[in-house]
């Protein structure tokens, strides 16, 4: 199957600028939604792993979960998220302790939360670091509005 490929983000709706007060005359353009997967292993992420996953520059990201096929196991089943070696910046110690989708939250972290509702003015390389070493097998999906807060 074909892909096509847009460089900037996307925008969609039929009334581009308000003319009015009414549905119909009032601006309804929005963002699309954009999503980037990463397939890892609870052993493969027992140190800090770089991913294949860059949110572009002031993107605001909805969710990240990790659906899992091979329950996280062993000491600790849960995983960092972050946007350095450090991997600690977007998610800290998220549950993938249960086989199938398992959502990853900044939780009440002001810092966290800042950084999911605008990325800030450069790309970021998700990395990723599991708890322990362990079974674990799955999807990071991350999805995101792309340079919402440009």
């Amino acid at each position: 199957m074909a892909t096509s490929t847009f460089t900037g983000p996307i925008k969609a709706g039929n009334v581009l600028n308000t003319t009015g007060t009414t549905a119909g005359t009032v601006k309804n353009v929005g963002f699309a939604m954009m999503a980037q997967t990463y397939s890892l292993t609870q052993a493969g992420t027992a140190t800090a792993t770089a991913t294949t996953i860059v949110i572009p520059a002031y993107s605001h990201i909805v969710q990240m979960q990790i659906l899992a096929t091979v329950a996280w196991n062993g000491a600790a089943s849960t995983i960092s998220i972050g946007t350095t070696a450090t991997a600690t910046e977007l998610v800290s110690a998220g549950s993938v302790a249960a086989i199938g989708i398992n959502g990853l939250q900044p939780n009440t972290d002001a810092t966290r939360t800042t950084l999911w509702s605008n990325t800030g003015s450069t790309d970021i390389i998700l990395y990723v670091l599991s708890a322990n070493t362990g079974a674990g097998v799955g999807d990071l999906v991350v999805r995101y509005i792309q340079a919402e807060n440009a």
